[in-house]
């Protein structure tokens, strides 16, 4: 007797958790390390770039967070609507809607008369009809009802930890310049580090992923220290 044993195929689907972690986690150390790097080219007190920074990571939490709510929200709601439409769709013009399946179905090399029975066991069940369409037609997988507010506190808690990141040095010396050198060092390897992790997102080889987004984060550094020196001399 044969035992089956289900094939497993891996695939680069990337869970929600990680995608909301990565983007929070990049803009909280890009924004506040150039933000710090400015204060630092104009001003000789580290105490001020901590309070300044930890006013912008308030702000930036929390716009990130609702920044995160209302797309997994306006995400939410473009699905119940096109599922809405969908389900009036198969019952007011069903023909029209078996042609759909039959087009689709040709992309991939089918003939009609390949595809006749799986869009007549379909018709004989709206609801499956409509998961179909909604999947295959429509590319539309169903949303998490918590996703919205687990996003919105991911990503907010996520840019908070970021931007500690490149504020830590400031609390810890008194010389701004000493403090911004530190804080461009840990603030570059995390950036290096994290992009090299969202390669898993992108596709991209981690190496070059992580470089790259380490030069982003410097350049913005680099830029905003650059603008402060030139307006504060």
């Amino acid at each position: 007797m044969f035992e089956h044993h289900h094939h497993a195929e891996e695939h680069n689907s990337t869970p929600d958790l990680l995608r909301d972690v990565v983007s929070g986690l990049s803009d909280g150390l890009t924004v506040p390390f150039a933000l710090a790097a400015g204060l630092s080219g104009a001003l000789a007190q580290s105490n001020i770039v901590v309070t300044a920074g930890l006013a912008e990571i308030a702000a930036g939490s929390i716009a990130m967070a609702l920044g995160g709510y209302l797309a997994a929200r306006s995400e939410a709601d473009h699905y119940h609507n096109e599922l809405r439409r969908e389900h009036q769709e198969v019952l007011v013009v069903p023909d029209r809607e078996a042609e759909e399946i039959y087009d689709l179905m040709a992309d991939y090399g089918l003939t009609r008369d390949e595809t006749r029975p799986m869009v007549e066991g379909l018709m004989r069940n709206n609801e499956s009809w409509v998961a179909f369409m909604m999947k295959f037609e429509l590319g539309l997988e169903k949303p998490n009802p918590s996703r919205a507010w687990k996003s919105a506190f991911n990503i907010g808690l996520a840019y908070a930890a970021g931007g500690m990141i490149p504020l830590l040095p400031y609390w810890f010396f008194v010389s701004v310049d000493r403090a911004l050198q530190v804080s461009c060092l840990v603030t570059l390897v995390a950036l290096l580090v994290l992009g090299t992790a969202k390669a898993k997102l992108t596709g991209q080889p981690p190496l070059k992923s992580g470089l790259q987004t380490m030069m982003i984060g410097g350049l913005a550094a680099g830029a905003a220290y650059g603008i402060a020196l030139l307006v504060s001399h």
